[in-house]
């Protein structure tokens, strides 16, 4: 489960960092709202935690942000702050839950776990968007689009493009890919992965002038923005 962390106080942010890869999960760090509000847009996560008090954008106005945009995300609030009102001022933002610092990292895990096993994105009971710039790909409905416009995918090349889009700004190996796309080994005398590559890229990237989709060479391939 990969999860965002924005917390703007390193320490506290290398303790929430350090205790969720402990457990098994795979934490990313921003330090100021407006590298979490990028972060959270650009990337696929499975839950965000945040503070309430954060340089460049609060965690506030970052919750309702987000929650715009990505309204299945669970979204966790922390803050030093703990009345009553402060807890209803999150929750009005658009998180799930919130918690008072200073808190045991054994109450933190135990928010989240709860929050993954009731969110409807885990549970597969509501379609789940991934976007990626202007890219968007419906899970469930299996409808992509860019820029508002509707593109056309075989089941396999779905398939590719949603691990790229899980994975961005990330070289995925034609090893990896072969693994985790078409469950098999691959055979380095066959180019299956760089034609299918092929095919999305001229999907995606043909009409636009914008590029996602690039070649490393002798290293694999990245979804990511030429700008």
């Amino acid at each position: 489960m990969k999860i965002l962390i924005v917390e703007d106080d390193h320490r506290v942010a290398e303790l929430i960092h350090r205790g969720l890869t402990e457990h098994g999960f795979s934490p990313t760090l921003a330090y100021d709202g407006i590298s979490g509000k990028k972060m959270a847009l650009q990337h696929s996560y499975d839950l965000i935690i945040t503070d309430v008090v954060l340089p460049k954008m609060d965690g506030l106005d970052l919750c309702k942000y987000i929650r715009a945009h990505q309204p299945d995300i669970p979204i966790i609030m922390l803050t030093a702050l703990g009345t009553t009102d402060d807890k209803v001022e999150g929750f009005d933002a658009g998180a799930d839950d919130y918690l008072v610092k200073p808190f045991e990292m054994r109450e933190l895990l135990v928010r989240i776990r709860a929050l993954l096993k009731r969110n409807p994105i885990n549970t597969g009971n509501t379609g789940f968007i991934l976007h990626f710039k202007d890219l968007e790909m419906n899970l469930h409905t299996k409808v992509v689009k860019r820029s508002g416009q509707e593109i056309s995918l075989t089941p396999k090349e779905f398939k590719l493009l949603a691990y790229m889009m899980q994975n961005p700004e990330r070289v995925l190996s034609r090893i990896e890919i072969a693994e985790k796309v078409w469950d098999t080994y691959f055979d380095t005398g066959t180019n299956f992965i760089d034609v299918y590559i092929n095919y999305i890229r001229k999907k995606i990237d043909r009409n636009f002038e914008r590029k996602l989709i690039h070649t490393k060479s002798g290293m694999g391939f990245i979804l990511k923005s030429d700008e």
